[in-house]
């Protein structure tokens, strides 16, 4: 699909543009409001979207929670192992800037099967939660408190550690809206997390890079050029504090790569591989 196209969509659901002005420019770079139509269900997320693992895996517990924060209660969706009988390390799983939807619960599904306690936040939960409504959710973000939104994903941290079924370790992995959060986690929360893996994520302030305990992963794709900018920066700083990292820069991906409810912008080799290395660091900080 041409670069343009996927383009424009990124603007689309980061501006965010009105989805009339999205749609006449996509219309105008495709030549004509058929075309754009024909298009436009490569670059949204499938309807028809079912996940890689089931809600009826017999091998999962899974249940909606939720865990108490500065100004109410956060909502949020829990998968676990089944047949576990010891404890478990922990992940937060956090969502893009669409909110708590089918894919990251199926995210969170795939970190469970992978042996943790998996937590998928809803970030809108102060304004009542995640809807159907993909342009409802992103103007949402808008109005949440950032330094607020932040504490509520730190107590989601402070929650699983204290589970009885948790071994106190606790790690976390997000995407896009949610790779920023997981970046704002580690240096927001230094003793709640060992582990921090974000997913073309914007990167923190470089003079709060110093407050970071966990291991960091970072998951870039070599097309995202918003927000590959911010990455000189971030490593220097990295470097600099003496933090434990990895980096990773996937030549040829998109924005999004991981998310395979897209077909424009997932790459399944680019999304296997850094699934493999996310797996990989929770191995080795939080059994």
């Amino acid at each position: 699909m041409d670069q343009k196209l996927i383009n424009l969509y990124d603007e689309y659901t980061h501006k965010p543009l009105k989805r009339e002005v999205f749609m006449s420019r996509l219309a105008k770079l495709t030549g004509s409001l058929a075309a754009a139509m024909s298009v436009l269900p490569m670059l949204e997320a499938s309807a028809a979207y079912v996940g890689q693992i089931s809600e009826d895996d017999a091998d999962l517990i899974i249940e909606d929670i939720t865990y108490p924060i500065s100004e109410g209660q956060m909502k949020g969706y829990l998968a676990k192992p089944k047949s576990s009988t010891g404890t478990l390390g922990a992940v937060i799983i956090v969502h893009e800037n669409r909110g708590l939807n089918a894919h990251i619960k199926d995210v969170a599904r795939r970190v469970a099967k992978a042996g943790y306690i998996a937590l998928a936040p809803d970030a809108l939960s102060p304004l009542g939660g995640t809807t159907a409504n993909d342009d409802e959710n992103r103007a949402g973000f808008g109005k949440l408190d950032m330094p607020k939104t932040i504490a509520n994903f730190v107590a989601g941290a402070d929650y699983l550690s204290k589970r009885k079924d948790s071994n106190g370790k606790v790690g976390c992995v997000g995407f896009c809206w949610g790779g920023a959060m997981v970046n704002n986690m580690a240096v927001s929360a230094p003793l709640s997390l060992k582990a921090a893996v974000a997913y073309y994520g914007r990167q923190p302030e470089a003079a709060s890079v110093k407050n970071i305990k966990a291991k960091v992963l970072l998951h870039y794709g070599g097309l995202d050029e918003r927000v590959n900018e911010g990455i000189p920066a971030y490593e220097a700083a990295l470097k600099a504090a003496g933090v434990s990292y990895e980096l990773y820069v996937y030549e040829g991906a998109q924005h999004a790569f991981n998310n395979d409810t897209s077909a424009a912008r997932y790459n399944k080799e680019v999304a296997d591989l850094a699934w493999g290395r996310t797996l990989k660091l929770f191995g080795e900080t939080l059994k």
